[in-house]
């Protein structure tokens, strides 16, 4: 940091004040994780110098052959740690990745089908805000109001009725084990490609600790960071015959040169993956969650499908009587980082919703385990019962970075 530190000292200080952050404080955004040491250390090297639009050995740039390697690694680890045809790494992150597969695939008017927003899915799927759902006629399918588990039955009445090109599955705020097989049976019927979106739960699959899509989904898309712990961008994986659309839809159809760093750090990332460590780090995420749920349960929270299957656990504070916005930023103030969600028919809105959501990748990737998940429990309980008592709020913030200091963050140096 010493250059950064003389050239631009309040930057380098804002760094240096998010590394004492990501250090003293239990991270618990489900999307959120701490990427390896060695995967930083490729995203922050020359490679970011580099410009290589194309593709590797068809490159519009010469001095490629470096960069040339870097790619096919990436792309050959990929495709080995998932099992698949083809592996595109150079989407900017997974939204751009979605638009590559609708610009691969759809025309502007096009039926396509996903989860809706508020049932867990993800904007990109269709959502009314999104670009997704403004260029295409989106179709949205949901969770039953009584379990809050995918209606099954209504993706396949819709699915019926309006013929989508596309079928989207996955989520970002669904507690349970998505079940390709049943998707991937409703697009045969009706003629559709269904494309898995596993941002969230890459690294599960690629650990064995999720079902994986490949042989149901033709096409998949992916961040790279999240539970996989690589740098912040995309992957479309996808059969042999979806190839040239997929790679000319990401090139030139939507993006210039790829972010050659981000590219090294995948293929670092996916090495990694393949490690008998990280299958038992995926083991453990979805074993966290599970007692972490589970304590939760036991001190009053209703959590959204009565548990978890994954990494993610979504609550509903209202038997609380406290908004999942103000319970959000009570936990914040004790170390304890979530985000304020929307839960499946929630009366309140998405800016205030009834919801909190959370995740393990973070603090497992700290080697926390059962009994932390337990103490967590009970430290989230005792700030949602007491959401205006600052001074027990900043007891437990304390006990917080008692804990954090004996797990130290991977990668992040602490003063």
């Amino acid at each position: 940091m010493s250059e950064l530190q003389q050239m631009d000292p309040e930057i380098a200080d804002l760094i240096t004040k998010e590394e004492a952050r990501q250090h003293r404080t239990m991270r618990l955004i489900p999307s959120e994780n701490y990427a390896w040491p060695a995967v930083m250390e490729a995203c922050g090297s020359v490679l970011n110098n580099k410009y290589s639009e194309g593709y590797t050995g068809k490159r519009y740039y010469e001095g490629q052959e470096f960069i040339d390697g870097v790619e096919s690694l990436a792309v050959s680890r990929v495709k080995q740690l998932f099992g698949v045809d083809h592996a595109n790494v150079q989407p900017y992150s997974g939204s751009p990745a979605n638009l590559a597969v609708y610009f691969a695939f759809c025309k502007p008017g096009d039926t396509v089908m996903g989860m809706g927003l508020p049932s867990g899915g993800h904007l990109t799927h269709g959502w009314k805000v999104s670009i997704s759902g403004s260029y295409f006629n989106a179709v949205q399918y949901g969770v039953r109001e009584s379990d809050h588990r995918i209606d099954f039955d209504q993706v396949a009445s819709l699915a019926r009725e309006h013929k989508p090109k596309l079928l989207f599955c996955g989520a970002t705020a669904y507690p349970r084990e998505i079940e390709f097989a049943r998707f991937a049976e409703i697009a045969r019927e009706v003629g559709a490609i269904l494309v898995a979106d596993i941002a969230h739960i890459s690294g599960l699959i690629a650990g064995g600790a999720h079902q994986s899509p490949v042989g149901l989904a033709e096409v998949i898309s992916s961040t790279t960071h999240k539970t996989l712990r690589g740098p912040r961008g995309g992957m479309i994986l996808c059969d042999e015959k979806h190839q040239k659309a997929i790679d000319k839809s990401v090139f030139p159809g939507l993006q210039g040169g790829p972010h050659n760093g981000t590219t090294a750090g995948i293929a670092v990332a996916a090495k990694l993956a393949m490690t008998p460590e990280f299958k038992q780090y995926a083991a453990n995420v979805v074993s966290n969650a599970k007692v972490l749920a589970a304590r939760l349960e036991e001190r009053g929270f209703a959590l959204i499908t009565g548990g978890t299957d994954n990494h993610l656990v979504l609550m509903d504070l209202t038997p609380k009587g406290v908004p999942g916005k103000v319970a959000a930023q009570a936990l914040d103030r004790a170390g304890i980082v979530t985000n304020y969600n929307s839960i499946p028919f929630d009366p309140r809105k998405p800016f205030d919703p009834s919801g909190v959501r959370i995740g393990t990748p973070a603090i497992t990737a700290r080697g926390m385990g059962a009994a932390e998940m337990q103490q967590l429990g009970d430290w989230m309980a005792d700030v949602v019962d007491n959401v205006t008592d600052e001074a027990k709020i900043a007891g437990i913030a304390a006990e917080v970075k008692a804990l954090c200091d004996k797990f130290p963050a991977p990668g992040v140096p602490v003063s």
